[in-house]
């Protein structure tokens, strides 16, 4: 027993253990976390570009491998915590929760949507759940706004209704419009398909297992309502975070599994990274879109497609700027997260990308052809 001798004696000796340990938490919050790697030379100014050139507040760039952030970077004003809507980010959301639905077996990818909602009917009855995750339904582009400027307080049944009565502007199949109202189309097929609403089907399948704590649907171009959006818009209405968004990367990249729970099937992780708008006309691609080579696959972007029409890069940007990845051949995936129109960033992310692939692969054992999980 330790006894002082006036009161400043007692109040240091009572401050000793919590000086120490605060002196032991900054020596550890100093040190790199294990495994941590350094950020490629030129990234931070590239990302820096984004924000003094392109006007973004602040950008996040999260990177990741098997598993493991390999490093993180925030630049401008920008907190680490912040939830932004994703827009077009979503779209490989939805495709997602969907794909838990066929694994199921309670949908089919070729199935005419005409079986089971009655409001298709003719040539509208024989889209598929696959021509609406690709946006070859014949439903038209993003331009059209159909989805965009729905009600808020109508199902997704109703939704579909409100799409079911507009003529097609292709037929089914034969051209790819990016943007239009098909989303809708699938939300309602997987709520008739399970009997469950959209959000709550998303909590289970997806939120909860990945540990989503920070991610909701809302309208898009609206602001965020209290409570479950019975019409969310399933093309952009995601909020969320970089590290939320970058655990659902993370599920997406090792195959469908995460922590040993897996999500969705090999064989719905592939599905939806095919190729599946090749030697169709790309009747509109929405700017800020990569290149001519660009190809679509269900509910994202094939940038890079290999012989056999299966994704080297894949990506979902968003119209607001956020821009996950995955790259095949490293094995390397990430976000850049920031809130500004993608046209004006999306040159500097990609480059700033290229700078993240030219280090992975010119590091010691960097992988040159990394196999898909």
């Amino acid at each position: 027993m330790v006894t002082f001798h006036n009161k400043d004696q007692a109040l240091r000796g009572a401050m000793r253990p919590l000086v120490g340990g605060l002196a032991a938490l900054l020596l550890v919050a100093a040190q790199p976390a294990a495994g941590a790697v350094k950020p490629p030379a030129g990234l931070e100014a590239k990302l820096n570009e984004v924000v003094r050139k392109d006007g973004a507040a602040g950008v996040t760039a999260i990177v990741m491998k098997g598993g493991q952030q390999l490093y993180r970077l925030d630049v401008g004003s920008i907190a680490p915590e912040a939830r932004l809507r994703i827009e077009s980010a979503s779209k490989w959301m939805t495709a997602a929760l969907a794909l838990t639905v066929v694994d199921e077996g309670k949908l089919s990818l070729d199935e005419p949507i005409g079986k089971r909602l009655a409001q298709f009917k003719g040539e509208a009855g024989k889209i598929t759940l696959r021509q609406l995750l690709s946006f070859t339904a014949g439903q038209g582009s993003l331009k059209g706004l159909a989805d965009v400027l729905q009600p808020t307080d109508i199902t997704l049944a109703q939704s579909a209704d409100l799409i079911a009565a507009r003529p097609l502007e292709d037929p089914p199949g034969a051209v790819f419009k990016y943007g239009g109202p098909s989303l809708q189309v699938v939300g309602a097929l997987v709520e008739q398909a399970t009997g469950r609403s959209w959000t709550d089907l998303f909590d289970e399948r997806i939120a909860h297992p990945l540990g989503l704590t920070h991610t909701s649907w809302s309208s898009a171009f609206r602001p965020p309502q209290p409570g479950p959006v019975r019409n969310p818009n399933l093309q952009g209405g995601v909020i969320t975070t970089a590290d939320d968004y970058a655990r659902f990367l993370t599920m997406l990249a090792q195959g469908g599994v995460f922590r040993g729970h897996r999500v969705l099937s090999a064989s719905a992780i592939d599905a939806m990274e095919t190729a599946q708008t090749i030697g169709k006309p790309m009747g509109y691609i929405p700017p800020g879109a990569a290149g001519k080579t660009l190809q679509y696959a269900l509910g994202n972007w094939c940038e890079v497609v290999g012989a056999d029409g299966r994704c080297i890069m894949a990506s979902s940007p968003g119209m607001l700027g956020a821009y996950p990845w995955i790259d095949r051949s490293s094995g390397l995936y990430g976000v850049f997260f920031l809130n500004r129109r993608l046209p004006l960033v999306a040159n500097e992310l990609r480059e700033a990308r290229q700078i993240i692939l030219k280090a992975e692969t010119a590091a010691p054992g960097g992988s040159q052809h990394g196999d898909r999980p």
